[in-house]
């Protein structure tokens, strides 16, 4: 088993590319994770953990980390992808959140965290605090807009 994480650093960001691949990889450099190998994981936060700014390891690193992603090859589209972490009351576990889809940033904003409400309402736990980011693209070419948190030591 590997060892739970004890930090979370939340992030955004979207951009174009020449290929739905190279947008989605520049969107991932925007956010500031272009470099590192994600292994993408489903929505609970370890008790205890602490949000921290973004964090420099080496390229390639694995690093866990759940995420809401969108790609449009359609001119003028709006798409946008956001993330919510719910923080439990009394140091317990939360949640985490993801959502993307042809919508603005505040509509994604807004579902994500209603999806985190209703998480942590389905499992008995009182809401402390939600943290939320997201971003919107207006697609030119081919874009994609990325949300996501960072689970790491």
């Amino acid at each position: 088993m590997l060892p739970t994480p004890r930090k979370f650093t939340v992030m955004a960001g979207s951009a174009e590319g020449p290929t739905r691949l190279n947008a989605f990889d520049n969107a991932l450099l925007k956010a500031g994770i272009g470099n590192l190998n994600l292994l993408r994981v489903s929505s609970i936060l370890p008790p205890g953990a602490e949000e921290t700014e973004p964090f420099k390891v080496p390229p390639g690193s694995l690093l866990p980390t759940a995420y809401g992603t969108i790609t449009s090859e359609e001119p003028g589209v709006l798409i946008s992808a956001a993330v919510a972490v719910g923080i439990a009351a009394h140091e317990e576990y939360g949640v985490i959140m993801e959502f993307s889809g042809q919508c603005t940033r505040q509509d994604a904003q807004n579902q994500v965290e209603y999806m985190v409400r209703q998480a942590l309402a389905q499992r008995n736990r009182q809401v402390q605090r939600i943290i939320v980011r997201a971003v919107e693209h207006r697609v030119l070419s081919i874009g994609c807009a990325f949300a996501a948190v960072t689970l790491w030591d």
